[in-house]
């Protein structure tokens, strides 16, 4: 009888070990969605300014006890202006939507605002990024729902679009108790 050497029955456990890992990540939830550490947490707190003469908005607002939406945008972002107009439906249907400018110049974003119109209860700048390292944003845009004691409860990389308020939005708010008219009335 031929001996085995444990050499050659490595190759099959790493290929096993990597097949499984790979699998896993295959059936998450949303495989195209990157994960947020911060879900389940308290919002971090907020190192900005103010942007222009805007409203703006600060921790005690992220703990109002209203369920929100903390938007990270910049002007120079083409996905930012894709958005946009989903942003604004989202505000006009009564959900509170808080903006937060990302390593921006404010002239270049108070003439965003003044282009696209304005769908923030509040904006303020985040130029230094400090922010949005604090909250792990990945890139802009970057969207997090906001429980009335400050907890994020979910967190959606990139632009919203229709297909995405659906399928991540929507559960997420209506899991916190609200309800955004369907369909959604967007420009």
């Amino acid at each position: 009888m031929a001996k085995i050497s444990p050499l050659m029955i490595l190759p099959p456990a790493i290929f096993a070990a990597l097949a499984g890992l790979f699998m896993s990540g295959l059936v998450r939830e949303d495989p195209d969605q990157l994960p947020s550490a911060r879900a389940g947490q308290s919002a971090p707190p907020l190192t900005v300014t103010a942007l222009g003469d805007l409203p703006g908005f600060d921790d005690d607002t992220l703990r109002d006890g209203e369920v929100k939406l903390v938007n990270f945008w910049a002007s120079w972002c083409a996905p930012c202006r894709v958005e946009h107009p989903n942003l604004t439906a989202l505000a006009e249907a009564g959900l509170a939507v808080y903006g937060i400018n990302y390593k921006d110049e404010p002239d270049n974003a108070l003439g965003f605002l003044d282009e696209l119109g304005n769908p923030y209860r509040g904006v303020i700048a985040d130029r230094t990024a400090r922010t949005a390292i604090d909250w792990g944003v990945y890139g802009v845009p970057e969207t997090y729902v906001v429980d009335g004691d400050g907890t994020i409860l979910t967190r959606f990389a990139g632009p919203l679009t229709e297909r995405s308020i659906e399928s991540t939005l929507r559960p997420a708010l209506e899991e916190a108790g609200v309800t955004l008219p369907d369909p959604l009335p967007v420009e």
